[in-house]
């Protein structure tokens, strides 16, 4: 696959953006009754009023339609950028304790407090491309607290890296865990990745050279403790980087080796530009070999290098693929990887589409059924992974084309 045969790719995938998924968001997350969006909608599109609205899903939306406005000039989006905006801040902040909650009612109420880092990542994100899009002060002033209140209380200054959560209040807390499926431990990959997308997202509005520093620290980080030899992520980590466990989440590997690009890029720092291009491509290269089923779909995880594979394919996952594998092709020229992106966006648009309803489904199975128990919308449903790797796929095939023409 050439890059004159892009072409079509992105013509395709600019349409699946506004038809198929924002239009979708548009259409079925406002929540006209309570304010801000719904919480959780069904696979055939049934709302369930009196779900509970998650930080994850409010966040992401937030970042969603920002970056439609920013990248697509329609005015309809920033419009609802700002209605996420002023959810977030009239429900989701914590007046008293600083950062943001975890989880509301359906009302608005608070119904989890804790001071997940990955959630106040997120906000970060969401407020940096918010300010973006608006220029509104307060928005980039909120970003700038959550960042210092997540050096205060998060980053380990003996051993480096982020806590994974706290309280209310900010203590310590018993049970740190995402979510229910991942490990009770201090430090995560998963945690430090979105932490380095925010910082990233942020330095390009806030140019300050504490947030530089961490962020590049955070870069080291990633080459020193969740690269490993075979060019997958450790994941889960005690305090002292001791390695539990070794899952391969292959969508957290393809996905790392192209905002590691990013970050290093938006810092300048050329040296090390060097090392984390050598590590990003021979993570995109193992990520081909290990990662990508016969029919093009992406599988989900595997129990280490010889242990058996999660096998469904989630939305994420094929998302984050066609941006790390764009990423490993604009470096190298390999044709693998352009024929991979290929292979990718031809299982999407076979099996992860839904074309008669809207979005894209959570997961299919091996052989491509979707799992109709699993939602449209919901806490992790949300439309950032998707939403940005057409955009990121649109600007990389754009920028290609200019150079060649």
């Amino acid at each position: 696959m050439s890059y004159s045969s892009f072409s079509t790719l992105r013509v395709e995938i600019e349409d699946v953006l506004r038809k198929n998924i924002l239009d979708y968001w548009e259409k079925y997350s406002i929540d006209m009754e309570y304010g801000g969006f719904i919480g959780h909608v069904n696979f055939d599109n049934s709302v369930e009023k009196e779900a509970n609205k998650g930080l994850i899903l409010n966040t992401r939306l937030l970042w969603t339609f920002s970056v439609a406005a920013n990248e697509l000039g329609l005015p309809k989006y920033e419009t609802l950028a700002t209605r996420a905006y002023e959810f977030l801040k009239s429900f989701f902040e914590d007046r008293t304790y600083g950062g943001v909650y975890w989880e509301l009612d359906y009302t608005g109420q608070a119904v989890e407090c804790k001071k997940q880092i990955y959630g106040q990542a997120f906000a970060i994100y969401a407020l940096s491309e918010y300010y973006k899009c608006t220029g509104d002060k307060e928005a980039l002033r909120w970003a700038r607290e959550l960042f210092l209140l997540i050096e205060k209380h998060s980053f380990d200054v003996v051993h480096d890296g982020y806590v994974e959560a706290f309280d209310r209040d900010w203590s310590a807390l018993k049970d740190m865990r995402l979510s229910e499926k991942d490990a009770n431990l201090e430090k995560t990959m998963n945690t430090h990745l979105h932490i380095l997308e925010a910082y990233t997202a942020l330095y390009k509005v806030w140019p300050d050279g504490f947030l530089k520093q961490q962020l590049e620290g955070l870069i080291h980080v990633f080459i020193n403790h969740f690269i490993n030899e075979h060019h997958h992520l450790n994941l889960f980590f005690k305090n002292d980087w001791t390695k539990v466990g070794d899952i391969i989440s292959f969508g957290h590997d393809i996905e790392c080796a192209w905002l590691l690009t990013e970050a290093v890029e938006v810092i300048g720092n050329k040296a090390l530009q060097a090392e984390v291009a050598k590590a990003s491509i021979a993570i995109a290269h193992q990520f081909v070999l290990d990662g990508v089923d016969s029919d093009g779909g992406v599988l989900n995880e595997r129990e280490g290098m010889k242990g058996e594979y999660d096998s469904d394919k989630h939305w994420w996952i094929q998302a984050e693929a066609l941006v790390g594998l764009m990423d490993a092709y604009s470096k190298t020229g390999n044709v693998k990887f352009s024929d991979t992106i290929h292979r990718v966006w031809t299982f999407i648009q076979n099996f992860m589409i839904d074309h008669k309803d809207g979005e894209w489904y959570w997961k299919v199975n091996r052989d491509g059924n979707p799992y109709t128990s699993m939602e449209k919308i919901g806490f992790w449903k949300c439309p950032y992974h998707n939403t940005r790797a057409c955009l990121e796929m649109m600007k990389r095939i754009d920028k290609k084309e200019e150079i060649t023409v």
